[in-house]
């Protein structure tokens, strides 16, 4: 780097004294060579009406006589000494280059802005004489409505009006303009300035955009979210992009139209590019694209993202789908040799298809066959091992009840348990969100199955009814070698299958079926012991989960009844004890059905009995006086602790999915606290990433700025999703920070009840309010009971008084105190 001396002239415009505020603007080369800074006289008058002199800054004495101040570009703050206004950020500052060279405003560009109090304007030229640009230095941009500070502040600047707003506009290969945008101004008006200014003709083919992240155009509808420090980019209109675009499309050079239909692709996010693209019949040239080409590259992925996201809109329904477009993509997914990439966009294709109508979800339930969907779920790609569960749930859901019950009986046969459990399960890739969600469907679609009978009571006169009934007595009986019941008399036999029926546990031993005519449980209850019955333990079929589950439990009713010597009367206290060894078992969380009936055999009744009186006496010990105002004292420091932890969460930050009513799954953003807890940073971020740095985050929130949480159905984003299950999974996850004075909302749907708790209880501490989730009484009953354990380990098997022992009285004289110093001598 070079290290000869430029000089550089700065000009202070008008500088009422009472305009200057306590904040101080902090302005540095960014070259690492030494700099001369000049002042011409005029402006050095104007700076000292408000400054002291800066320590090795001459005076000029006339004309443009430069005052140079050696040293190289480290920041410099120009301010009074305490009790004297500083140059604040408000305060209209214009540097010259010697050279005359104009220069942007390099403060915008990189993300901030220097503010007007209408008395100067920050413009002109920002570069260094070495070229590079001036740029105020991180951390010290000016403080809204800054503490007073000096005669100077008793005046103060005033706030920026709420419509207005300060911003850059960038274009390529132009210098950055720094503008205050009036939102009453028609955008139309604010383009035309924004042209005039870089010497555009035709303002009406332009528009804007944000430069960072989705890029989404300014409309009359949307302007109001752009914020202070934004940075807007003059691009071409979306009707101008829409038909150029459109053009490429139909190219006959390949790389053209590929060109084209990636940008396409990413532009069609955009609900206005969207809507002008649509407009001019652009889906029509898609088909033709898709149904007439042969393409299975690049071109076919970008042309069938481009679909989903023009789709996404709603402005077409999914029922114009020509029958030749769907069998294509059905083709894609059923093709073995095909990028892996189109056939995740294919099956999400199919998958929004699917709850749109009845027909269409007939055509995909006969090209797409259920063993295609097996093969899929068999993959090591784990994102089309998700495509293909997600079409398989809409696929589901949409069947009628006869066509769901076959549907799953057929994925039974086909072992699509073991698939799951091999493949997805116990894959190298750790279980997702989204496919634990789908998980949980198919589980709930198959256990939904059997509340028809569940809620069918049994019919006495059904003869269909009546025989499993007796084939559950035979199979229990026939085998213990008496004679068979036909030849007995009449009432001998009926008086041997009352017997019978209440040795398996029927109260109305006459008409065993009256106990079946109660709903529910209804005929579920007989399949079950049915299928009890005609199935031992050792011959299980996996498949009916439900089933064996059904198996394990009634055994460890017989075996609890012997441990606890039962009788009849007893009945409720073995249910009751069973009910608490399968609850145990179940909050342990076994993995398979065999490691369940392990745990729950090994936890018989005798380990119960010494469970509860453990908990009997941690209970007494802990309802104890002393011990109850120990844990009052702890509490503070022990809630300070988890206030700690749940920040420590939020500056580590959390990946949040974009919920749509249209499908499950949608665009990925990150959001985390900065390490000071000041500010939250926010930003759409790509599939695979799991932790952005903090710098890749464009979006911003002072936390001082946040004025309120809101949660479930408070947040305004829950109010747009459509009503059902999906709904209610979003309010008890959704919660939502209003900020800023025009109360924007910055809206969350957590991925797990565990996030939700963490980043609501932070965002609390945040505002100074208390932590209100179950997780943070959860974490605290924990961490006292930890603490109490350890305070109390010495006084093990040592009854705690309720009330402190007696002060002795002291003694009648204090003689026996004994002076070591004259031992010592």
């Amino acid at each position: 780097m070079d290290s000869e001396p430029r000089d550089v002239d700065l000009q202070v415009g008008s500088l009422p004294v009472a305009a200057a505020s306590s904040s101080v603007a902090r302005v540095w080369c960014m070259c690492n060579s030494p700099c001369r800074i000049s002042l011409s006289t005029g402006s050095w008058a104007s700076l000292q009406r408000s400054f002291p002199p800066l320590p090795g800054l001459r005076r000029p004495s006339t004309g443009r006589a430069p005052a140079q101040r050696s040293g190289s570009c480290a920041p410099r703050d120009w301010a009074r000494p305490e009790g004297g206004p500083g140059l604040a950020a408000e305060v209209g500052l214009a540097a010259r280059v010697s050279s005359g060279e104009e220069a942007g405003p390099a403060w915008a560009a990189a993300g901030t802005s220097i503010e007007g109090d209408g008395g100067g304007r920050a413009s002109g030229r920002q570069r260094g004489p070495c070229g590079r640009r001036w740029q105020r230095r991180p951390g010290t941009a000016a403080r809204r409505g800054g503490e007073p500070s000096g005669a100077g502040a008793a005046a103060g600047a005033m706030p920026p009006p709420k419509d207005v707003v300060k911003i850059a506009i960038q274009m390529v290969g132009a210098i950055p303009q720094l503008i205050e945008l009036q939102q009453t101004k028609p955008l139309a008006s604010v383009l035309k300035d924004v042209c005039d200014a870089w010497s555009l003709p035709n303002a009406e083919r332009y528009a804007l955009q944000y430069a960072d992240g989705r890029q989404t155009y300014i409309t009359e509808s949307n302007r109001g979210e752009i914020k202070n420090g934004s940075i807007l980019q003059l691009t071409t209109s979306p009707d101008q992009e829409a038909e150029r675009l459109y053009s490429g499309i139909q190219s006959n050079n390949l790389d053209v139209k590929t060109d084209s239909l990636k940008k396409l692709a990413s532009l069609s996010q955009d609900v206005t590019f969207a809507q002008e693209f649509i407009n001019r019949n652009g889906l029509k040239q898609i088909f033709s694209i898709v149904e007439e080409g042969n393409d299975t590259g690049e071109m076919l992925v970008h042309t069938l993202k481009a679909f989903m996201e023009l789709m996404e809109h709603d402005f077409v329904s999914w029922e114009t789908l020509s029958a030749a477009f769907i069998k294509k993509v059905v083709s894609y997914v059923n093709m073995n040799a095909v990028d892996a990439s189109i056939q995740q966009l294919s099956l999400s294709i199919l998958e929004n298809m699917v709850p749109t109508s009845r027909l269409l979800f007939e055509l995909v339930k006969k090209e797409v066959t259920l063993d295609r969907l097996l093969t899929h779920l068999q993959v090591t790609d784990a994102q089309l091992q998700l495509k293909a569960m997600a079409l398989l749930i809409a696929l589901l859901l949409a069947a009628t009840d006869a066509e769901r019950r076959d549907m799953m009986d057929y994925l039974r046969e086909k072992n699509i348990r073991q698939f799951i459990h091999k493949n997805i399960i116990h894959s190298s890739e750790p279980l997702g969100d989204e496919m634990a969600h789908y998980l949980y469907v198919l589980q709930s679609v198959s256990l939904n199955l059997c509340e028809r009978r569940m809620r069918t009571s049994m019919d006495p006169y059904s003869q269909e009814q009546r025989e499993l009934l007796q084939s559950l007595r035979q199979t229990a009986f026939e085998s213990e070698g008496e004679a068979p019941a036909s030849n007995f008399s009449t009432e001998r036999r009926r008086s041997l299958c009352a017997k019978e029926f209440r040795k398996l546990g029927f109260m109305n031993n006459s008409n065993p079926a009256e106990d079946l005519r109660r709903a529910p449980p209804g005929l579920l209850a007989l399949d079950n012991m049915v299928y009890f019955s005609r199935h031992t333990p050792n011959a299980y079929s996996r498949d009916h989960f439900f089933e064996e589950l059904f198996c394990i439990c009634i055994q460890l009713v017989n075996k609890t009844w012997k441990e606890m010597r039962a009788t009849q009367e007893d009945f409720d206290k073995v249910l009751q004890v069973v009910r608490e060894q399968i609850t145990r078992t179940l909050s342990l969380k076994p993995t398979s059905l065999e490691l369940f009936k392990t745990r729950v055999n090994a936890l018989n009744y005798s380990e119960i009995l010494k469970l509860r009186q453990t908990e009997r006496l941690h209970q007494e010990e802990t309802l104890a006086v002393p011990v109850l105002e120990l844990r009052e004292r702890l509490k503070p420091e022990l809630l300070e602790l988890i206030r700690q932890q749940r920040l420590l969460h939020l500056c580590k930050g959390t990946l949040f999915r974009k919920i749509s009513s249209r499908r499950r799954q949608d665009k990925l953003w990150y959001c985390r606290l900065s390490p000071n807890h000041k500010v939250l940073h926010y930003g759409g971020v790509e599939e695979g990433v799991h932790s952005p740095p903090i710098e890749s985050l464009p979006e911003k929130i002072p936390v001082a700025d946040m004025k309120m949480l809101l949660v479930g159905k408070e947040c305004l984003h829950t109010k747009e999703k459509s009503s059902g299950k999906q709904n209610k999974d979003v309010l008890e996850l959704a919660f939502s920070i209003v900020y800023d004075v025009e109360e924007y909302c910055l809206s969350f749907v957590a991925p797990t009840r565990y996030e939700f708790c963490l980043w609501t209880d932070g965002l609390n501490v945040l505002l100074g309010k208390e932590m209100t989730s179950e997780r943070t009484q959860t974490d605290l009953d924990v961490l006292l009971s930890m603490e109490l354990k350890l305070r109390l380990l010495d006084l093990e098997n040592i009854s705690i008084p309720d009330t402190p022992p007696p002060i002795p009285k002291p003694p009648s004289n204090l003689n026996f105190c004994y002076d070591f110093s004259h031992a010592e001598q």
